[in-house]
C-alpha cells in the first residue's frame, strides 16, 4: 500500500511538474525588412592634421527580430553612405591662407544590434558592433590636389588619400516609431585606427610632424524606417 501510494505520488508530482515547467508558453516571434534613408555628419578624429565636420546621406536595409518575450530585439543590417568632410591645407609655405579641402568617403557597413526595450518596441537603447569598408580619402575639387596639409611642411594633400579600407565600429544610438515607422538616431565610432595604413608610406616627407598618423572615424547617422 504504501508503495502505491509513492508510486501515485511520484506519478502525480511529475505530471504537475510537465505541465507547469517543462512546457513553457509560446510566444510569437516577429520578422520585419526595413528600408532606411537620412543623412550623416561625418568626421576624422586625429591629431596629425585639423579636420572639419561634413554632411552626406545613408540607405540601408535591415532586417529585425522582434522578441516579445525578451527585453531585447535584434536587428542585422547593410547599409551604404556617402559623407563629406575637410582637411585644412595651404596653397604653399609662402601662401599660407588656410583652406578647407573637402574630401568624401563612401562605405559599406554590416552591423548587429541589439535594441533594449525602454517602452516596449516604441522606444529602444541601440547598441552592438559594425564591420566596415570603406574607400581611400576622395578629393571633391581636384583643384587642390598639390596643396599642402597644414601642420607639416612638404606634405600634399594627395599624399594622404590612401588609408585603411577595412574597420570595426562601435555604435549606439536610438530608435523611436511604432511598428511601420520609426526614426532613429546612431553614432558610429570607428575603434581601428583608419590612417593605419599612411604609417607604412615611407615615401611621405613628414618634416614639420614626424608623429605617427592615427585617427579614428566619428559619423553621427539620422534615417527614417519603413517596415514591411
Amino acid at each position: 500500500m504504501k508503495n502505491l501510494q509513492l508510486i501515485l505520488l511520484v506519478v502525480f508530482t511529475s505530471t504537475f511538474v510537465t505541465k507547469n515547467f517543462a512546457q513553457p508558453k509560446s510566444y510569437a516571434i516577429k520578422n520585419s525588412i526595413g528600408i532606411e534613408g537620412g543623412i550623416t555628419k561625418f568626421n576624422i578624429i586625429t591629431n596629425n592634421f585639423k579636420t572639419s565636420q561634413g554632411d552626406g546621406w545613408v540607405g540601408s536595409l535591415s532586417a529585425t527580430v522582434n522578441l516579445p518575450h525578451k527585453w531585447y530585439n535584434l536587428s542585422y543590417s547593410i547599409q551604404l553612405s556617402e559623407s563629406n568632410f575637410g582637411i585644412s591645407g595651404r596653397a604653399s609655405n609662402i601662401n599660407t591662407e588656410q583652406v578647407d579641402i573637402e574630401h568624401k568617403v563612401l562605405a559599406a557597413q554590416i552591423a548587429l544590434l541589439w535594441h533594449a526595450k525602454i517602452v516596449k518596441s516604441y522606444f529602444t537603447i541601440d547598441y552592438g558592433p559594425m564591420i566596415q569598408y570603406n574607400s581611400k580619402l576622395e578629393l571633391i575639387n581636384e583643384a587642390y590636389t598639390n596643396f599642402l596639409v597644414n601642420g607639416y611642411e612638404q606634405l600634399e594633400v594627395k599624399d594622404i588619400s590612401e588609408v585603411s579600407n577595412f574597420g570595426i565600429n562601435g555604435v549606439v544610438g536610438a530608435t523611436l516609431g511604432i511598428s511601420r515607422f520609426k526614426v532613429q538616431g546612431q553614432y558610429i565610432y570607428g575603434i581601428n585606427n583608419i590612417l593605419n595604413k599612411l604609417n607604412s608610406n615611407k615615401s611621405l616627407n613628414l618634416s614639420g610632424n614626424e608623429n605617427k598618423f592615427k585617427g579614428n572615424t566619428s559619423m553621427l547617422v539620422f534615417t527614417a524606417i519603413i517596415s514591411i
